[in-house]
């Protein structure tokens, strides 16, 4: 599998994938009308002229969805056994119709599971950037990731 096992995270490490995807009209129309979100912000390009950010904005949650799906493919592909929270959401900017997000995903803390010892808890961060540098998501969660076969034998005669 292309993910990360519990092992190969490092606490610190950054990790700049090198996936970008450009927000669509579609894909903000789409989102929005499928979650039954009818926010005009996000619907109405009138309404949202005269709103503070003079157009239309991307559902937040449709940014959230692009800002934890970008990295899946270098770090819980196949290793994962499930998200345990979301904290700490913020998007201290909006994101715009025909923007470019990047994301970067950084290890904050890691430590072996007490009631599943072939698992282990990895708290990651992902930060989400448009195509100006400007922070537009952050998010913190804990992963319940699997570790490499045999590594708590293995820790077990450490």
């Amino acid at each position: 599998m292309a993910g990360m096992y519990f092992e190969d995270f490092v606490i610190g490490d950054v990790i700049r994938h090198a996936v970008t995807r450009t927000v669509t009209e579609t894909d903000n129309l789409l989102f929005t009308t499928l979650t039954m979100n009818v926010q005009p912000l996000h619907l109405d390009a009138e309404f949202s002229k005269d709103s503070i950010y003079g157009q239309q904005i991307v559902n937040s949650v449709f940014t959230l969805g692009v800002v934890t799906g970008v990295p899946v493919q270098e770090t819980t592909l196949g290793t994962t056994l499930g998200n345990l929270g979301f904290r700490d959401i913020e998007f201290p900017k909006p994101v715009f119709i025909g923007d470019t997000l990047r994301v970067e995903t950084e290890a904050l803390d890691t430590r072996v599971s007490k009631s599943r010892p072939d698992t282990g808890l990895v708290g990651i961060e992902h930060r989400g950037y448009n195509q100006r540098d400007e922070l537009v998501c952050v998010v913190r969660r804990t992963a319940l990731m699997k570790r490499r076969e045999g590594a708590e034998l293995q820790e077990a005669t450490n």
